[in-house]
Parts: C-alpha cells; structure tokens; sequence
C-alpha cells in the first residue's frame, strides 16, 4: 500500500517545482525550456514533476500565478497609511524592477505571448485575461480607496487609470529588456509617470 502524502506536503513540493522552474524561465526563456530543464533544476525524477504538471505550458502558467500572487499583495491598501504614498512605494518598487529586468520573467512572457499555441488558441489559457482583469482591478479598489477617503479627486474612473498603468509600466519593462535603461531613460519616464498619475488622480494629500 502507498503511503499517504499530506496536502502540506504536495503544496511544498509544487512551489519546490514553480521556484525552480521560474530560474528557468528567467535564465532560457519560454521557448528553449523543456521539462528536463525544470526536473534538473528541482533535482526531481520524471514522475515527482509530472505528477503535478503535464507539460512546460502548464508550468509557466502555474509561474505566472506565483509571480501574479505576489504583485497582488501589493495592492493590499495600508489604512494607516496615505493611498497615494502607497502608490509611490509602488512606483519605486517597479524602478528596482525593471533595474533587474534581465533577471525578470520578460523575455519568458514575451515568447509565450507569441508562441503558435497562444495565438492560435487563445481561449485554451483563460488565466492570461484572468490575470490582467485581477491586475486592474486590484490597482482600481486602491484609488477607489484613495477616492472615498477624501485622498484623491479622479478625473478618470479608477479602472481606466488602472489600465493605464498597466500598459504604460509593462511596456517601459519590455522596451528596456528590448534597448536597455540607458535608451529608455527610466527615472525620467517614471517621473512622468507619476505626473500624469497625480493629473488624473488629482490627490488631495500628496505628503504623510
């Protein structure tokens, strides 16, 4: 008789997987990563990885999870705190980000954001739009938070700034994997960015 494995112990043995994967994704990129590279990397047989994941399109999906999990944290308004502050924390953040760009999953995505089997079936990997509509809505409720306490004075609804900061830091990211952050200049651009976010949210309390 097999013996019983625990919940706990399935959950450790997944991210085990998803953390080594992702140091694949990252040093190869979508395209070059086979299943072998993911089994070596995790220092796991055949089995132990294939009894969670069945090929490398299910685990760069199960990454992007991991990673989106942790972007979302972010967005988990401080009440103690100014909204708009937050913001700024945030904006940093992607500064440091994109400083690491080559280390980042960027080049992954953009391969797989290409690849015959996303194109042409697009409607097989419902997470990719679940993700951006997750993203979005979570940057909405923070300056819908920021709206009704009195912090900002929209001139958009919350969900098309949202959007807006979305594209904007997501192509700055991919521009500067593409040219480099000499090119792309990006403490000046991301002091635009914040112009334009204090424009159209018209903040009320900027200082703490």
């Amino acid at each position: 008789m097999c013996p019983r494995v625990s919940e706990e112990y399935k959950r450790e043995k997944k991210h085990e997987i998803l953390t080594a994967a992702r140091r694949v994704f990252i040093r190869k990129g979508y395209t070059r990563t086979v299943m072998q590279d993911i089994m070596d990397e995790a220092g796991m047989s055949r089995g132990a990885v294939y009894a969670y994941f069945g090929n490398v399109e299910h685990v760069f999906i199960e990454v992007l999870r991991f990673d989106d999990q942790e972007t979302l944290r972010l967005f988990e308004p401080d009440l103690q705190y100014p909204i708009w502050n937050q913001l700024m924390d945030w904006v940093q953040k992607q500064q440091g980000d994109i400083s690491l760009v080559q280390h980042s999953l960027v080049l992954a995505r953009a391969e797989f954001f290409l690849s015959s089997s996303y194109v042409h079936a697009k409607k097989d990997y419902p997470y990719i739009t679940e993700r951006y509509q997750l993203t979005v809505e979570a940057m909405g409720r923070v300056i819908r938070k920021g709206q009704e306490q009195g912090e900002f004075r929209p001139r958009l609804e919350p969900e098309a700034i949202a959007r807006y900061m979305v594209s904007f830091l997501n192509g700055l990211m991919l521009d500067t994997f593409q040219l480099g952050p000499t090119v792309t200049c990006v403490p000046e651009q991301l002091e635009t960015f914040i112009q334009s976010l204090c424009a159209m949210l018209n903040p009320i309390i900027i200082e703490s």
